[in-house]
């Protein structure tokens, strides 16, 4: 499997609110950041992705382009759905991740905070 394989299986699983494809194509011990903020650990990223699927409609990535490194992957894709107040949510989001031996261990996702102030107003 490639590291672009992997990257696939990881938003499909996010997406799919598939917590055991998540915890397949992670390492236990993974670190998220998003926009270089405090770490999350894999268990406060299900959290958060349960919240995120609870809040938002129809959450779905679309338009990914993906490449493989020697190291993992980066993805960049949109984030769309339809927020608790009616409006679109549409993000654009990159995403830098490490890859070892076929386990995705950190993650850097930068995303527009401006523009994803409807989702963080859902989420509190």
């Amino acid at each position: 499997m490639t590291n672009a394989d992997i990257a696939r299986q990881l938003f499909a699983a996010l997406a799919g609110q598939d917590e055991a494809a998540v915890r397949a194509v992670c390492s236990p011990d993974l670190e998220v950041r998003q926009n270089n903020g405090p770490p999350m650990s894999l268990d406060s990223l299900l959290k958060f992705n349960r919240m995120v699927g609870k809040a938002v409609t129809g959450f779905r990535y679309e338009d990914a382009v993906r490449s493989a490194t020697d190291t993992g992957f980066v993805e960049e894709h949109a984030v769309r759905g339809t927020l608790p107040d009616g409006k679109p949510l549409e993000l654009a989001v990159c995403v830098v991740a490490d890859v070892k031996d076929g386990k995705v261990t950190f993650v850097r996702e930068y995303v527009d905070s401006a523009a994803s102030a409807g989702l963080v107003a859902a989420l509190r």
